[in-house]
């Protein structure tokens, strides 16, 4: 007789991670030692320096808040589908907090004896573990916690090093593959290859490859007259085939045909020729996965003519991001290659608009990356934002080297938008008078912003202040770079106003862990990641950085991660932001290429419960990161 009870409980928990990942089978086996629980409004399941229960707990209905320091700190409140009480599971303590249903609840306990062996097994579920067991401790990566269940080898997929090389990634193969005996005749070979529309056929004599014939053996071997069409295919395949394992990458497979001078590899079980053949590989499906390699972009890049050769090639480039994206290759590495790209896509249609100029530039200069594309976050295609400058000229030359720039940002401007980079609504491009300055007039930009930081003046020095050089002299923009912090340090109020800037952002959830929404326009009830979640860790950031006066670095995770290192005391909340935020950017990346958009807006009923309770883990980092720049520049005194 079923057990009715049991398999209502997996019916409920194969909806939620990381039950999800268990199969079926194993799930109703689980479900059997599953104990119900009921909870009454603020009655206690467990206390802080309680010793651990022998069970977790997954909320079935209802709310538990989990609180520290004498029950007035709310960590978090987890809902229906949500774990807690994971402490016995991954660490031999006491609780660190304690556990109080915020409703009337019904909870499900599931014993760590029973439910640890699934977790050992299934990788997938021990991760989810281990990153819900970190995520109240803000970094699931952190040191502290990785190894606790697996031991030393526990490796996160999304902590893949970081000199992952992009070449190494595995081969595509055909595994449609077509044979023929020994004794087929040469023309019943080329009807067969005909048919089926293939370059090659493999020669098998008991389903193992002993040969190989391709359209270059026919041409040279029949179609001379060297041999009759009649010849079996024996006589004329080459052997023996070249065989190699299936798990190939992009590079061996390359090196491997660029050894033998051959166009087609064997692919078998054990990369032998005594196995089963599984694939054959051709010269060409090398060619397609070289294709999106960054240097065979780079390479395309140097040979556009017009902006139109290189929209094609930004099409390559959201491709290969979609292909990193899909191997879970760290997100550090795939913001370098593809800002990289990027990069060389605007330089390649600046040196077009110095080709149409009539007159080379009159002075050096250099052209400056703003926003997203200037601290190398930007994924996805948006508008521009970009701004130049130039060096200082005598008052006679003054006009007329103004008009120059002008007159070539908007040669750049208009390629720019030609390739794929829509204009920018509020006109902060290069070819804007207000854009495109000598490095004096820039430097008196800049002094006014600080002198006088009203709201548009806060928000335009945010702008400002992430700027990479794209192409040009890097020594005017290291002269601007100078000037910023000079006249920061002589304005220490400043700060002030720029974390002011920077809070007022709202916290990304509102109250019981709901995300917070737009109330209105045409994005009314979607979640905007950038503004409620990416913004307020990029602003913290340029912050923090700033008050340091570190002006080598824009990348918003990198400067986290160089805060760590200044302030050790912060080091653990700094990681999580620089986790937070790659998880973030990730997020954002995937949505927009799903919905071919700046991925933006998410509606988040399209969003799975992983994928929701992904986001909100960042969430914390975010709420606390705020508070600690509230405090250290004394927001709270700001008239």
């Amino acid at each position: 007789m079923k057990n009715t009870i049991s398999h209502r409980v997996a019916d409920f928990l194969k909806n939620y991670p990381p039950f999800s990942f268990l199969h079926q089978a194993d799930l109703e086996k689980l479900s059997e030692q599953i104990s119900i629980v009921y909870k009454e409004k603020d009655a206690v399941i467990f206390a802080e320096n309680e010793k651990t229960h022998d069970s977790f707990y997954v909320v079935h209905k209802g709310a538990v808040a989990l609180k520290k320091n004498q029950k007035n700190v709310v960590l978090d409140m987890c809902d229906e589908g949500d774990i807690f009480g994971l402490r016995p599971l991954l660490a031999q303590e006491n609780y660190i907090m304690e556990a109080v249903a915020h409703e009337e609840s019904i909870l499900y306990a599931i014993p760590i004896a029973v439910f640890k062996p699934y977790a050992l097994e299934n990788r997938t579920v021990g991760n989810f573990l281990i990153e819900s067991y970190a995520s109240n401790t803000r970094n699931p990566y952190s040191d502290i916690h990785k190894d606790k269940l697996y031991g030393d080898d526990l490796v996160s997929e999304s902590m893949h090093s970081e000199s992952h090389s992009f070449d190494l990634q595995p081969i595509k193969y055909s595994k449609k593959i077509v044979t023929c005996s020994p004794s087929t005749t040469a023309r019943d070979v080329a009807k067969i290859m005909n048919k089926k529309k293939v370059g090659a056929i493999l020669i098998v004599d008991e389903m193992l490859p002993i040969g190989i014939i391709t359209d270059k053996d026919l041409r040279n071997k029949i179609v001379t007259g060297d041999y009759s069409i009649l010849t079996t295919a024996e006589t004329i395949m080459t052997k023996p085939v070249v065989t190699y394992p299936k798990k190939m990458t992009v590079t061996e497979a390359q090196m491997a045909m660029m050894k033998s001078n051959i166009s087609y590899l064997c692919l078998t079980k054990d990369g032998t020729n005594n196995t089963k053949a599984v694939g054959i590989l051709s010269k060409h499906d090398v060619m397609v996965a070289l294709g999106n390699n960054p240097a065979v972009l780079i390479k395309a890049l140097k040979r556009a003519k017009k902006p139109k050769d290189i929209k094609p090639i930004r099409a390559r480039i959201m491709q290969l991001l979609q292909g990193y994206l899909d191997q879970n290759i760290p997100m550090t590495l795939i913001s370098k290659i593809i800002t990289g790209l990027n990069e060389a896509c605007t330089t390649r249609v600046i040196e077009m608009s110095i080709e149409k100029m009539s007159s080379p530039p009159p002075v050096k200069f250099a052209w400056l990356a703003l926003g997203s594309q200037g601290r190398s976050e930007q994924m996805l295609h948006t508008d521009q934002d970009n701004a130049i400058v130039y060096e200082n000229v005598s008052e006679v030359f003054r006009e007329e080297t103004k008009v120059y720039f002008l007159k070539f940002a908007a040669l750049v401007n208009k390629g720019l938008f030609e390739i794929g980079y829509d204009y920018c609504p509020a006109d902060m491009m290069a070819s804007s008078p207000k854009w495109c300055m000598s490095l004096d007039d820039w430097k008196n930009q800049v002094h006014h912003w600080i002198t006088n930081p009203g709201k548009n003046e806060v928000l335009l020095s945010f702008i400002f202040f992430d700027y990479s050089v794209t192409y040009g002299d890097t020594e005017i923009a290291n002269a601007l770079s100078d000037a910023i912090f000079e006249n920061i340090k002589a304005n220490p109020v400043f700060y002030v106003h720029l974390v002011s800037g920077a809070l007022q952002n709202p916290s990304p959830t509102g109250f019981f862990r709901q995300f917070l929404v737009e109330q209105d326009g045409a994005n009314k009830d979607n979640f905007d990641i950038k503004r409620r979640a990416l913004m307020p860790l990029t602003d913290a950031a340029r912050v923090l950085i700033l008050s340091h006066s570190v002006k080598s670095i824009s990348n918003t995770a990198e400067r986290f991660e160089k805060l760590a290192d200044l302030e050790p005391n912060n080091r653990e909340l700094y990681l999580s932001c620089s986790y937070s935020f790659k998880a973030l950017l990730k997020f954002r990346t995937k949505q927009g290429l799903l919905h071919n958009d700046s991925g933006q807006f998410i509606a988040l009923e399209s969003l799975s419960k992983m994928e929701k309770i992904k986001l909100k883990r960042t969430f914390k980092t975010i709420k606390e990161l705020q508070e600690l720049i509230s405090v250290r520049f004394n927001i709270s005194n700001i008239v």
